[in-house]
């Protein structure tokens, strides 16, 4: 007979890596190389053209107004932050449970965009310690060097053969963000790449 209970969707929602939680703290170390997920980021998609009314709507919405270069991120790690994807596209990057998308809805109106809700497209990875970049290096073909890539900065590159989002959060800490289907490729790649710095798993 079927139940009438209501579950809570997020009662049983998992995230992309949440199954691999274990296995990033035990090939992190210590103080050198940490891996882990940031289960549920709000991700938004925006797409307007520079210039136009539905540009202006959303970077005045957002908080943070939407970057207009490569390379670019409008914002920061710890609120809402925005990164350049395209000439006329960007991703908007909140914690958990913001209504981002909504407000972005109701800001641009009948004015020219898009706002799309994709927070269940990508998954979010935070690489950090000093070792990070020498992680990355091992496959990912983008010049990491802080002269070239500095805090704040994203791009999109590939890594372990598949395209990535890189936004550089910190001076030792690294977001990376791959499609949801390619999530455990990913973890397995950088827990493989991070084990020559193991010495003391991360508690």
């Amino acid at each position: 007979m079927a139940s009438n209970t209501l579950i809570e969707s997020t009662s049983v929602r998992r995230s992309p890596a949440e199954h691999l939680a274990e296995a990033m703290a035990q090939g992190s170390t210590a103080g050198t190389v940490q891996l882990r997920e940031i289960a549920f980021a709000t991700q938004v998609g925006v797409r307007a053209v520079p210039g136009s009314g539905g540009f202006a709507a959303l970077a005045e919405a957002v908080g943070t107004g939407l970057p207009q270069q490569v390379g670019v991120v409008a914002g920061s790690v710890e609120g809402t932050a925005v990164l350049w994807l395209g000439p006329d596209e960007f991703l908007a990057i909140a914690p958990e449970g913001a209504e981002l998308a909504a407000e972005l809805v109701a800001a641009l109106g009948d004015e020219p965009g898009q706002v799309v809700d994709l927070s269940a497209n990508r998954s979010v990875l935070e690489l950090s310690g000093p070792a990070a970049p020498l992680v990355l290096r091992k496959s990912c073909p983008a010049d990491l060097h802080p002269r070239a890539f500095g805090v704040n900065r994203a791009i999109t590159t590939t890594l372990a053969n598949i395209p990535v989002l890189l936004w550089r959060t910190g001076e030792q800490s690294w977001y990376i963000l791959p499609r949801a289907s390619f999530t455990e490729h990913t973890v397995h790649w950088l827990i493989d790449a991070m084990s020559e710095f193991a010495s003391e798993p991360v508690a």
